[in-house]
């Protein structure tokens, strides 16, 4: 009978951890195409859809570095004269026109852009950091969006903005990452 209790117990905090881990995060991603080896990419402007100032900056940073550690070598950024994003003007349609007819200029086959939802700090007295993404692969000559992904993810309080963000983008990009190989 003791047995049974150790089991029982075991999984009941089995189950809660799950649980609160699972409570830290969202994520929504697609199934990824099957993409062209060796073909050129870009990392197009990220649409700062926050408070925070440079925060597509910032995105688009961790996702270039993210994509070239995990194999996409032949990954261009565009133009930084494309974006024109301030600190108190955040980057329009326009730019983002501007930099995807700029990727079909240079004969680019996949572009990766997105959105930033969320990137701050929480109030209250843990202040934990929270970020929240959109992905979009482009095939760069129709238009036609290849895969998707969406996610949120909060961190501890210790924990950095920067590094919750690095963890989040990591997940939504992994299934396009193993495509790509």
């Amino acid at each position: 009978m003791k047995q049974h209790f150790r089991h029982l117990f075991r999984s009941l905090v089995l189950a809660a951890v799950i649980g609160l881990l699972g409570a830290c995060s969202t994520l929504h991603v697609g199934s990824a195409p099957t993409l062209e080896a060796g073909a050129k990419w870009a990392i197009l402007p990220f649409v700062n859809q926050t408070e925070t100032p440079q925060a597509g900056l910032r995105a688009e940073s961790i996702a270039e570095s993210l994509l070239r550690v995990d194999g996409i070598s032949n990954l261009r950024r565009y133009p930084a004269a494309l974006n024109t994003e301030t600190l108190f003007e955040p980057m329009d349609r326009k730019q983002f026109d501007a930099a995807l007819a700029w990727a079909r200029g240079e004969n680019i086959r996949y572009a990766l852009t997105g959105s930033v939802d969320e990137w701050r700090y929480k109030v209250g007295i843990d202040g934990e950091p929270a970020a929240g993404v959109t992905l979009q692969l482009i095939d760069v000559q129709s238009g036609q969006v290849l895969w998707a992904a969406a996610g949120g993810s909060t961190g501890w309080s210790r924990e950095s903005l920067s590094g919750v963000a690095q963890k989040l983008l990591a997940k939504l990009l992994r299934p396009l990452l193993v495509a790509a190989r």
